[in-house]
């Protein structure tokens, strides 16, 4: 099984690469990189230095024929084009871009300023968050990963979500995210001078990812429900932590049962017996997930930590990689976090 990664160059690229070097069963025949086409990955990346694929050289162009596996690590637009392509050749595509993510096609101009235009594949891509699309996604050819917010997000929303027991129509999140979670691209408000030993808030009233959660929670329930969705960096270079706050008539107790239920048997979800922690989940397909409730306000309050770069990215794509593939589910993911 041969595999393609298209923008290895970045942070999910290269995490990707990292995780499918443990793979015996695949070979990555292609890497893909405008930055650093014609190089070799180790010199690229000195880190890879003994990688099996230390020697694999960088091209600009994804050859679209000689790869039986895709994984897209792409701009939205450019992974818009490339999965129709990769489609009609009958490939398995996992795109981790957001171009097929929202099946209400209106949402794209509006929040990622491009139109798109091949609507068709929008109802054949199934959203990869294994925990609750696992069966799609066992047959699917173009798995849309979710985004690293929206996976933290769903996943601590999704037991209250499915059994109907949020009783408002807006739910408030707040979220935590490492730098890395901006890529590798240079901007100013990532540079070490601006970004140590602060934190802010960003696009505050209409960050892309806020459609993306609205899609997936009305898909699974049924309900049109807003999300007050409020982002935030904060000065470690990867770790997500999203706290969700939504009415709910269900008791404190009711709560935590129902979330044990859902999740018992999820591999990677780990219901923990106090608000988790980011460093807790470094380097992990783990999410983490806490509930509690404030009685007197009749609000549940959930927290949610991954890793943006693995759950929220490149290791959760491996898991969908893996569901496809007719593997263990978990298969070269069981690994703990470094700690500390």
């Amino acid at each position: 099984m041969k595999v393609c990664i298209a923008g290895a160059s970045g942070y999910t690229g290269i995490e990707l690469l990292r995780i499918l070097e443990l793979y015996k069963e695949i070979e990555i025949n292609q890497i893909t990189s405008r930055q650093y086409r014609g190089k070799a990955l180790k010199e690229a990346f000195p880190f890879f230095n003994k990688s099996k694929y230390q020697d694999l050289i960088f091209t600009e162009e994804v050859d679209t024929a000689s790869s039986d596996i895709y994984f897209l690590c792409l701009p939205h637009e450019p992974s818009l084009e490339l999965v129709k392509t990769l489609y009609e050749n009958n490939k398995i595509i996992i795109d981790l871009s957001a171009a097929y993510r929202i099946k209400n096609k209106e949402a794209y101009p509006e929040y990622y300023g491009f139109e798109h235009r091949f609507p068709e594949l929008l109802e054949v891509a199934v959203y990869g968050l294994a925990e609750i699309f696992r069966n799609d996604i066992k047959s699917a050819k173009i798995i849309a990963n979710p985004g690293c917010y929206p996976t933290a997000t769903i996943l601590g929303l999704y037991p209250l979500a499915k059994e109907g027991k949020i009783q408002d129509d807006t739910i408030i999140v707040n979220a935590l995210s490492g730098i890395s979670g901006a890529g590798r691209h240079l901007k100013e408000d990532f540079m070490y001078p601006e970004s140590f030993s602060n934190a802010y808030a960003y696009n505050i009233t209409k960050h892309r990812h806020t459609p993306e959660m609205e899609d997936v929670i009305k898909r699974i329930s049924d309900k049109d429900i807003k999300v007050r969705f409020t982002p935030h960096i904060i000065p470690v270079s990867r770790g997500m932590l999203s706290t969700i706050t939504v009415k709910t008539d269900i008791s404190k107790k009711q709560l935590r049962d129902l979330y044990f239920d859902y999740y018992d048997k999820e591999y990677f979800i780990r219901l923990q017996d106090r608000p988790v922690r980011i460093k807790e989940v470094l380097g992990t397909n783990f999410c983490d997930i806490f509930v509690d409730k404030d009685e007197k306000t009749g609000y549940a309050v959930i927290t949610s930590a991954i890793d943006n770069l693995s759950k929220g990215a490149s290791s959760q794509a491996v898991q969908n990689m893996n569901i496809i593939l007719g593997f263990e589910e978990s298969y070269n993911l069981k690994n703990l976090p470094i700690y500390p």
